[in-house]
């Protein structure tokens, strides 16, 4: 099915397969459409594209409103005026900008640089045209109100980061903010008192008024509200509510839940209460991150309550995936052999050294957001490594070392000599790959994604089976494991209609509805719309939408239909108000938990704990409010990262057996976090030196 334009904004995005297709999907090739130069790589096209970068040619064919659009958007990304000449830095080459597994991007199938644009937002404009805040716009506004104000400016530094006021008196913090201001300039920094002052007050009164813009939108394009619950050290279950909508997402509150365990109807009653704050008529679904503990019993009870859907998060839901595969016999066997393979090399330090003289300085373990997903992440990562693997196991640096005749090394050597490891290796790297993708698809999209999931999943399937030659003994098994958690755990009626409502989809020649997708159209509007009459009119108008008829006619080209969804309904629904409405709610959810925002736990776990007075409590409460919102918000106008990680565990199993005593008998130095140096010979994670 065609999914172009996914999450497009056409005021400030366009899909970068509108530009260019692949010609090399292993070695991610792609060809200009304009001149047919040939570039390794997405980011290098986008250069080629925009005239941007010494590395790359520019083209000399493309339209002008292309280049310059490609051209502001790289230059944003890199933190620069969009007047700055395009020949200032070119783009650092990486060694590969993705796996040959990992890709799959063919013409029909989305890039997640194209669905993950930063500072781009889907605005929606509500029936009686009123637009939407912009996500990004009040935070550029703040950070003109205060780029005058270097106090506020280290203010704003203490409520992001969440650090203690104290360090404000440190004389190294001092010394800091002083050369960075230069000679001659001697800047008053704010004391503990300022900082909690009024300082504090009026970071707390803006944050307060972005938040108040937000919420005005949730009538016109409805809300989520997202559960983020863990465990603290003290054994308490804790969990933080957020609320997600096109505008972005916002922090409400921490609730300490621990004396409920057990009792589903105290916790159903504050989620509840949740609601009744947020606005029943405004919130469409709760998204959990969990379906075990207090939470999946909060879900199958909540789930029989009409007028709100329960989910689940569904990068967890893909993760929950990739954990059933890699329980299987045959895989779990494969990942051992990697793990076998990754302790060694990365074990030992002169080891490490001789590998990366073959990889160019690559490391084979692939640390991850998601910590389902890293097991295959890794593999797919020694799978590109093959050959590399082979030759250094191969060189007369390697036979000539001590290493060449120990018996752990020889039985390394002996996997990677292996080809039945590395056919079934290359097998299970190319059935999940996929399934990995789509996470970062989820996991990066700051667009709303369920009228996409039902698609995307699909898509995953489709490629999955592409991988494995269509051997239907190979992929039925991976099939298996998707189909059940989608219909027991991910599946929600919100995706069928969400499909449905998608014209992008619905107008494509490939459009097909089950009756999954219309079972979930239907549920939808029984359950979102509670006036009978008013249903029976969107059943009505949904006849003008399907056959095409007046605004829906002109909207349903293919050019329009790559507006996002809810923006499309917004200006070719016009004609039939109700369904406006309807689909407009229905396209503006995400289906993804509050785990992708990374928010540390420090303040709200503070926040829970009593002890304090009134006015302490209350200025840590807005601390906690103030503190989140901004992290939400620098999340919403930054660059996304992705799934990938900066390091990993030092004790992780793909590294050791087990973790060690500090210092050993014999004084060898073991496994110590470092601070991420990756220069040859070393890694993310220190070594255990090795005598020679």
């Amino acid at each position: 099915m065609n999914t172009s334009g996914i999450f497009t904004n056409i005021s400030r995005i366009t899909n970068i397969h509108d530009h260019g297709r692949v010609v090399d999907s292993k070695k991610g090739r792609f060809q200009c459409n304009y001149c047919d130069k040939e570039v390794s790589g997405i980011t290098r096209l986008k250069c080629h594209l925009g005239g941007v970068g010494p590395e790359v040619k520019p083209c000399l064919e493309v339209p002008v409103e292309v280049k310059e659009l490609w051209r502001n958007k790289l230059l944003e990304s890199r933190g620069k005026k969009v007047n700055h000449s395009s020949s200032s830095n070119g783009v650092k080459r990486k060694r590969r900008e993705t796996s040959q597994t990992s890709s799959y991007q063919d013409g029909s199938e989305e890039d997640s640089d194209s669905m993950s644009e930063e500072n781009a937002t889907d605005h929606v404009s509500s029936p009686n045209g009123n637009i939407g805040l912009q996500r990004g716009e009040s935070n550029d506004m703040r950070n003109v109100s205060i780029s005058m104000n270097p106090q506020r400016c280290i203010g704003r530094f203490f409520y992001e980061t969440g650090l203690e006021f104290i360090a404000a008196n440190s004389p190294s913090f001092k010394r800091m903010i002083n050369s960075v201001a230069g000679p001659g300039v001697n800047y008053k920094i704010p004391s503990c008192e300022e900082l909690k002052g009024c300082i504090f007050q009026d970071e707390v009164k803006e944050m307060q008024e972005y938040v108040r813009k937000i919420k005005e939108s949730w009538a016109t394009t409805g809300c989520s509200i997202l559960l983020d619950s863990w465990i603290d050290e003290k054994g308490r279950n804790l969990v933080n509510f957020l609320v997600n909508c096109p505008q972005g997402p916002v922090y409400l509150c921490t609730h300490d839940v621990s004396s409920s365990i057990g009792n589903v109807d105290a916790i159903r009653a504050l989620l509840e209460g949740i609601i009744k704050d947020v606005g029943a008529d405004n919130v469409v679904q709760i998204v959990a991150d969990s379906t075990t503990g207090w939470v999946g019993a909060l879900g199958k009870e909540f789930s029989k309550r009409k007028g709100v859907f329960w989910a689940v998060s569904g990068s967890h839901c893909i993760e929950l995936m990739l954990e059933k595969i890699g329980m299987s016999t045959s895989t779990k066997g494969i990942l051992d052999k990697a793990k076998t393979i990754t302790k060694f090399i990365h074990g030992h330090e002169e080891v490490l050294k001789i590998l990366k003289k073959h990889t160019c300085g690559c490391d084979l373990i692939k640390p991850s957001k998601i910590r389902g997903a890293m097991p295959f992440m890794t593999l797919d990562s020694i799978v590109y490594e093959k050959q590399e693997l082979k030759d250094m196991f191969a060189s007369s640096e390697w036979n000539m070392s001590i290493w060449g005749s120990r018996v752990e090394s020889k039985m390394v050597a002996d996997i990677v000599e292996d080809q039945s490891f590395w056919t079934r290796a290359e097998m299970v790297s190319k059935a999940t790959m996929p399934l990995v993708r789509a996470i970062e698809l989820i996991f990066e999209a700051d667009k709303p994604l369920v009228g996409h999931i039902y698609e995307t999943m699909d898509q995953v399937k489709e490629r999955i089976k592409k991988e494995l030659i269509n051997k239907k003994s190979q992929y039925m098994p991976f099939w298996e494991v998707i189909d059940d958690i989608w219909d027991n755990i991910l599946h929600i009626p919100l995706h069928g209609a969400g499909y449905y409502l998608n014209p992008s989809l619905k107008y494509s020649s490939d459009f097909y509805c089950d009756d999954e997708v219309y079972l979930g159209l239907m549920c939808c509007i029984a359950q979102m719309v509670r006036d009978p009459s008013i249903q029976d009119v969107i059943h009505n108008q949904l006849k003008e939408y399907i056959r095409a008829e007046g605004n829906f006619k002109e909207g349903s080209s293919s050019g329009r239909r790559i507006t996002p969804p809810a923006m499309w309904w917004s200006s070719y629904g016009k004609q039939c108000p109700e369904l406006q409405r309807f689909a407009i709610r229905v396209l503006s959810q995400n289906c993804d938990g509050a785990s992708r925002y990374g928010l540390k736990r420090t303040l709200a776990e503070k926040l829970v704990t009593n002890g304090r007075n009134p006015i302490e409590q209350q200025r840590l409460s807005d601390l906690t409010f103030l503190h989140y919102n901004l992290q939400l918000q620098k999340f919403c106008s930054g660059v996304k990262s992705g799934i990938d990680a900066e390091d990993i565990h030092p004790m992780d199993d793909w590294i050791i057996d087990e973790a060690p005593d500090i210092v050993s008998q014999n004084g060898d130095v073991k496994v110590e976090p470092t601070n991420g140096a990756t220069s040859e010979g070393c890694s993310r994670f220190q070594l255990k030196t090795e005598s020679i």
